[in-house]
């Protein structure tokens, strides 16, 4: 295991910190913002469906599980924003390891646990409209609260250096991944399963740990989003939008990848709001831009833009010489 490979990481983490402080508009900052989180959510998503080839439709749900977590501690327990964030990653992981045990003790995969994790997002979206303690179709709504207890601040850029530290974490946990005999385990599965159970690996517990893992990257987002927007309901919280900007983001950017799911998220998103802006907010159409850049990545990069990068000389600056699908 070498340090080289998280040259390109330190760099992206570096140019990002600096970027909000160079003077950019308020709106470009909470844009900043909003694409950090969904980087997080696309890193949890890359975790699973990147490295483990477990494909998920449904990581809504453990986005929704960490934001109400976080709003509904806050806003009815009065709890520490920060203690209710480990909470509510904790919750995430544990929904996840829940999920991964009925589905992997039964032996789906492929199609079949993709659907099922959106049966679950599903459910769970009916079950938090509908009860009272989540606040029902109204939702929840924290208290605007300055100060690092509350993990408010009057300076938006803190609060995007927080965010950005948790992107950052994501990082070094795909970055270990990769270089780690579990890493080496979970991408035998990929490939194959039946081999890898011949050859003495544990099954279900490589994929136990992998869906906690990224469930708890996804929680993490998901906390992250509602102490952004204060707010938190069903149809944001378990929304199917979250479960595809986070496969569209690792996808698009570099499944099984360190860096895909910042790049993918950074361009999506970007091209997403240059495109409103130039069309004067046509509805739908960065929907169609989403689209097209994901039809146009499949057709000509596969794996993604690292790949694509990569084959236009990239490489030699630091990315690394190969993705995980590759290797």
């Amino acid at each position: 295991m070498t340090g080289r490979g998280l040259l390109p990481v330190a760099a992206a983490v570096a140019v990002l910190a600096v970027i909000p402080f160079l003077g950019i508009s308020g709106s470009l900052l909470n844009l900043m913002i909003f694409m950090m989180i969904i980087a997080l959510a696309a890193q949890g998503w890359n975790v699973l469906g990147g490295y483990g080839g477990l494909s998920s439709f449904g990581h809504a749900a453990f986005f929704g599980v960490g934001a109400y977590a976080m709003a509904i501690l806050q806003a009815r327990y009065g709890l520490n924003a920060w203690l209710a964030l480990v909470i509510g990653i904790a919750l995430g992981a544990l929904f996840g390891a829940f999920i991964g045990f009925l589905s992997f003790r039964s032996g789906l995969k492929g199609s079949y646990f993709a659907l099922v994790t959106l049966a679950f997002a599903e459910v769970a979206r009916i079950l938090a409209n509908s009860a009272n303690f989540t606040g029902g179709a109204a939702g929840t709504i924290l208290n605007l609260q300055s100060g690092v207890a509350f993990l408010q601040f009057a300076d938006r850029r803190v609060f995007l250096l927080v965010v950005l530290a948790f992107v950052a974490i994501g990082l070094l946990a795909t970055w270990w991944l990769e270089h780690s005999r579990f890493g080496a385990y979970l991408v035998a599965l990929r490939e194959n399963d039946q081999a890898a159970q011949a050859l003495g690996v544990d099954v279900f517990t490589v994929k136990l740990k992998a869906i906690a893992l990224s469930a708890a990257l996804t929680a993490a987002s998901g906390c992250l989003y509602a102490q952004d927007y204060l707010f938190v309901d069903a149809n944001i919280a378990f929304g199917s939008w979250i479960s595809i900007e986070a496969l569209f983001a690792a996808i698009v950017g570099g499944a099984g990848t360190v860096l895909g799911p910042l790049i993918g998220a950074i361009v999506l998103l970007g091209l997403g709001e240059l495109t409103k802006g130039l069309s004067g907010g046509i509805p739908g159409l960065d929907l169609l831009v989403f689209g097209v850049i994901l039809v146009l990545c499949v057709a000509f990069s596969p794996n993604g833009l690292v790949t694509l990068l990569r084959r236009l000389g990239i490489e030699r600056r630091g990315f690394p010489a190969k993705t995980a699908k590759e290797a």
